[in-house]
């Protein structure tokens, strides 16, 4: 995303959209890749609604929130576009908000890696996880990428919405 002070995440957050909603895919590919053909859109406030369940000292991966809501919805896999998307607008949302915070800081990308697309990057969520007692370790010599040391042993398993 680009000119994120020029956006109102929050509108964006609530927009009236056509999700939630379960397309049927065709392309062979795509159904290889994701296990089936039933691939569901969930609407960004879900994103948001999630996030906010996750507790202070866990972390929870983008991956793990398109699983829950596959399962939940007799799906085969979430749409990892919207999802990505949906994900850092929630973030920018609460970093516009003064009140009803979302910890967006502890959802993260694939593998326990720190997310660049959040308000402040990757700077500000190491500082804001460091604080809850995360081990950032950084990994590449050249994409040099950061991540949740052994995020797996503190991934928040119980999401509710």
């Amino acid at each position: 995303m680009a000119n994120e002070d020029k956006k109102d995440f929050n509108a964006m957050l609530h927009k009236d959209t056509d999700m939630p909603k379960i397309q049927i895919v065709k392309d062979e590919a795509t159904i290889k890749k994701y296990g089936g053909e039933r691939m569901f859109f969930a609407p960004p406030i879900t994103y948001d609604e999630i996030m906010k369940t996750v507790p202070y000292g866990k972390v929870i991966t983008v991956g793990e929130i398109r699983e829950y809501l596959a399962k939940k919805n007799d799906a085969d896999f979430t749409d990892p576009i919207t999802a990505g998307i949906f994900v850092s607008i929630a973030a920018w949302a609460s970093y516009q908000r003064t009140e009803d915070e979302t910890p967006y800081w502890r959802t993260l990308k694939a593998h326990g890696e720190l997310n660049p697309k959040y308000p402040g990057g990757v700077e500000a969520q190491r500082e804001k996880l460091e604080a809850e007692g995360h081990t950032i370790i950084m990994k590449g010599r050249k994409n040099i990428k950061y991540y949740v040391k052994e995020y797996e042993a503190v991934l928040f398993a119980d999401i509710k919405e």
